[in-house]
């Protein structure tokens, strides 16, 4: 085998005449942010569509991924690890990059803030989670287009509850 022959010596060939230098892997499709390293959550094209306020040229016909690293920058990663879309080119601001912020939105269909929940009292809290259940029940939800992560929010909403109340 010679130094510029990547076929191993049990491939038949003790020479290659193809160089190393000219094969390409393919690379390998991950679900980690290629930022921060932290495993990512999968999300509808639609999703990432609806939230860019970049070109559409932009979106590539690949699966994307939600980062929720607190912080990271990306938002939304593609599965191969070639394309990122950070804060900067999200429509809305995300929850999970900014979960101290007050004004900064955990239900996005129903436009209950962070900052409302966390001064609510405790018979607000339930209202909120009612409201929002009645949202769900009427058909009026649409986290999918527009919570950043692609899904329910009212997960959020009981994890920000819970945490107040501890």
């Amino acid at each position: 085998m010679t130094d510029a022959c990547c076929c191993p010596p049990e491939a038949g060939n003790a020479v290659c005449d193809r160089s190393a230098e000219t094969l390409q892997r393919p690379r390998r499709a991950t679900n980690v942010c290629p930022v921060c390293g932290m495993k990512g959550k999968p999300v509808q094209g639609q999703t990432v569509k609806t939230l860019l306020s970049v070109s559409l040229r932009a979106v590539q016909a690949v699966e994307y991924l939600f980062c929720k690293s607190r912080t990271c920058p990306v938002v939304y990663f593609s599965l191969n690890g070639e394309q990122t879309f950070t804060t900067a080119q999200i429509r809305e601001r995300v929850y999970q990059k900014e979960p101290t912020s007050g004004d900064v939105l955990v239900c996005y269909c129903f436009r209950h803030s962070a900052g409302d929940i966390r001064t609510a009292s405790p018979a607000a809290h339930t209202a909120i989670i009612d409201d929002i259940n009645t949202g769900i029940s009427a058909g009026q939800c649409a986290c999918d287009l527009r919570n950043p992560q692609g899904a329910c929010c009212l997960g959020n909403v009981r994890v920000l509850i819970k945490e107040i109340g501890a």
